[in-house]
């Protein structure tokens, strides 16, 4: 369990160190109101978690400590839209669509008012 804890440790700090960078190099490019860095953020995220657990299913790895590192870790320090986006992906091809729709539809306007619940809390 220590090991893995450590392990998902190392993958999420390389991905949230690959968020700032990206960051870095996006707004550099694109002074904007609108958020480019995050949402480029969050499409490399869901591509890189497809081809992943693509791959690790294609090689039977989904147990492995290399899933902890690149699934759970790196992509969960990167994003976690990549994961909303996996598990949604998996909802609509189990044929669970309308589970799939009340999830997103529950975790943007939950997400949105609790956002908006912290800032006012904090006032």
């Amino acid at each position: 369990m220590l090991r893995t804890l450590v392990i998902i440790g190392i993958g999420g700090s390389i991905g949230s160190i690959f968020r700032y960078l990206t960051s870095v190099v996006v707004e550099k490019y694109f002074v904007t109101i609108f958020p480019y860095a995050t949402l480029i953020v969050n499409i490399l995220g869901c591509v890189l978690i497809g081809v992943t657990i693509g791959w690790l299913e294609k090689n039977q790895l989904m147990n492995s400590n290399i899933k902890w590192f690149l699934v759970t870790g790196f992509c969960g320090g990167f994003t976690t839209f990549s994961a909303f986006g996996y598990e949604n992906i998996r909802l609509l091809q189990n044929g669970n669509i309308a589970l799939a729709f009340a999830y997103i539809g529950t975790s943007v306007i939950l997400g949105l008012g609790s956002v908006w619940l912290g800032l006012t809390l904090v006032k």
